[in-house]
């Protein structure tokens, strides 16, 4: 066991104080594992816009302060009593969502939708014990969906932890850990596109050309991405686009743009913006008969989907997806693997980097929307 198990370990932080701010480098303490949790000492983080979503606080219940960030590679520094699966030295990536392997959800072949550790974005505390295991100077700083990667340790439930093969690069496969893998399973767990077929990809964020990505190694013949920003389309090629579509070109819904191009409609579409309109076009323009539309994007608490049945009932198919139906425990270190036979490029989806203290320049890039994913170095 290593010197520190067992310890409180002081270490840095970039802590959240409110909605909004930049976020604050802190010396903060990380209580040791209780039962079933484990520390990982995080190496490399990465911003998502989900981080960015919930800090910004616009539409939800704002938990303060916070440790952000559940993008991540790391190693294991020491393990709570009853976990077994996970040792010191081992190679972890954390997921925002877990595998207990005991519920209906994990004993099921067709659900990843563990009913102990699905994601919940309000609780900034562990299971065990109600209380987080951040503090600075006695005062709880709390947990973001049970990851806090924003840290140079964390504690984390076994369940959320992958274990992935020591060799492949924490700073490369540390992505896949929420965006990337999202939309390369929606399209190859999900949509399933057959070799030759047509895909369409609506959002071209980094979800977006996963799915693209996904569509690509399926061996899709033509990938037509739509987005509202021209600038991405140029990018989009490097993960299988191959035609583009802006909505806002044409005097008509996008839906019946697509079916023109295509001769009827698209086999597959995959809608990650999460904007309700992009969800029903991204359903009605795939063929009748054998069309097959996944939802990926997380809509607006109110709204709805609203459609004509007769699209039902002319033999499309709407579903949708989490986590791009990956089990996180099981699953992802076979995506590790994907990268490692070079069946995967992850290169492309990393545009920046920075050291760990200058984390809110990775805030202003997005908020800016430049690039794809920035990994955070934590040694600098």
């Amino acid at each position: 066991m290593s010197s520190t198990a067992g310890k409180v370990i002081k270490c840095r932080a970039a802590v959240a104080w409110e909605a909004g701010k930049p976020l604050v480098i802190e010396e903060v303490e990380v209580a040791p594992p209780q039962a079933m949790e484990v520390r990982v000492k995080i190496l490399f983080t990465s911003l998502c816009h989900t981080d960015v979503y919930f800090w910004e606080a616009k539409g939800q219940t704002p938990v303060f302060p916070r440790i952000f960030g559940h993008e991540a590679g790391g190693i294991v520094e020491s393990v709570g009593e009853g976990v077994t699966d996970l040792a010191p030295g081992d190679h972890v990536l954390p997921v925002f969502t877990g595998e207990c392997k005991e519920c209906a959800h994990c004993k099921s072949e067709e659900s990843n939708m563990c009913n102990l550790l699905r994601i919940n974005t309000d609780r900034g505390v562990m299971l065990n014990d109600g209380k987080s295991r951040f503090s600075i100077n006695g005062k709880p700083i709390y947990h973001f969906v049970g990851t806090s990667t924003f840290s140079e340790y964390t504690v984390t439930h076994v369940g959320c932890l992958a274990k992935i093969n020591p060799l492949a690069p924490l700073d490369k496969v540390c992505v896949l850990s929420c965006g990337i893998s999202t939309g390369l399973g929606a399209t190859l767990n999900v949509a399933k596109p057959k070799r030759g077929s047509t895909v369409a990809v609506f959002g071209l964020g980094a979800v977006g050309l996963a799915a693209a990505e996904g569509a690509r190694i399926a061996g899709a013949s033509r990938i037509i991405g739509v987005d509202l920003n021209p600038n991405r389309f140029e990018e989009a090629k490097k993960f299988g686009c191959t035609e583009f579509v802006n909505p806002k070109d044409y005097n008509k819904p996008v839906q019946e743009v697509l079916a023109e191009m295509t001769d009827g409609g698209v086999d597959r579409s995959v809608e990650c913006t999460g904007h309700i309109d992009a969800m029903i076009s991204a359903f009605e323009c795939v063929h009748d008969g054998w069309g097959v539309a996944v939802l990926v994007g997380v809509p607006h608490k109110d709204a709805v989907f609203k459609t004509h049945p007769i699209n039902f009932l002319s033999e499309r198919t709407l579903k949708g997806t989490f986590f791009g139906n990956y089990k996180p425990r099981t699953d992802i270190p076979s995506v590790v693997e994907k990268y490692m036979a070079k069946d995967l490029e992850l290169e492309k989806f990393i545009t920046h980097s920075v050291p760990f203290s200058q984390i809110n320049k990775a805030f202003d890039l997005m908020l800016k929307g430049e690039g794809i994913r920035c990994i955070i170095n934590m040694d600098g």
